[in-house]
């Protein structure tokens, strides 16, 4: 049966045929997708933008809490992406950056330098744009002495211009230091995805009109 009504998700060609199982299928690439799946995808981006817990997201939508946060993982990786192209429509309009070190305030930054997540934060048009920098694990630090040492001269030699942009970069800063508590034990390889979670969380905030991204 022939669908009037969609584009392929895929190659987003207009002939789509319904099978006898429900699922649909694209006349051109002959791929199959499921509209029950799909449908299940859109509920779950609703609540993922709206900011609905994964746990809250679960028990409403009835779905393992797995399978949501699996889903969320997906969206800040899509998100991640989007947020990128936007950037690289904008970065000559950049006014203002700076290097923010963070460590969850639970652990000493001294005794725990290698865990410190270092990012660059730049502003453009009262909103952000962050980049992750490379891990200060590659630096070997053996002793508490090269470790204060070196904490030391990160924090004298950060790559920075400020001038009006200021209050974006530290409203961004103390924003994500909030937004970050909700999540626990974030890997590193990770933290690119929260951190680009929270910059667009942030910039949808101050930019009422900046939506739909994702």
């Amino acid at each position: 049966m022939y669908n009037y009504r969609m584009n392929c998700i895929y190659c987003s060609h207009p002939i789509i045929y319904t099978l006898s199982n429900n699922q649909r299928k694209c006349a051109k690439c002959k791929r199959k997708f499921s509209m029950a799946k799909l449908e299940k995808k859109m509920r779950l981006r609703e609540c993922f933008q709206s900011g609905t817990t994964a746990t809250a997201t679960a028990k409403r939508e009835k779905i393992h809490i797995a399978t949501v946060l699996k889903y969320f993982d997906t969206f800040r990786k899509e998100l991640t992406e989007k947020l990128e192209i936007d950037f690289n429509r904008n970065s000559d309009r950049v006014d203002g950056y700076d290097e923010y070190l963070y460590i969850p305030k639970s652990l000493n930054v001294e005794q725990n330098i290698n865990k410190i997540e270092h990012f660059l934060t730049m502003s453009y048009d009262n909103r952000v744009y962050n980049i992750k920098m490379p891990s200060l694990k590659k630096y070997h630090m053996e002793t508490p002495d090269k470790s204060k040492l070196f904490l030391k001269y990160l924090r004298f030699n950060r790559v920075s211009k400020i001038s009006t942009a200021q209050s974006t970069i530290r409203d961004f800063w103390n924003y994500f230091e909030k937004f970050i508590i909700q999540y626990k034990g974030v890997k590193s390889e990770n933290f690119i995805y929260y951190l680009k979670e929270a910059e667009w969380r942030f910039n949808k905030r101050v930019i009422l009109d900046y939506k739909d991204t994702i």
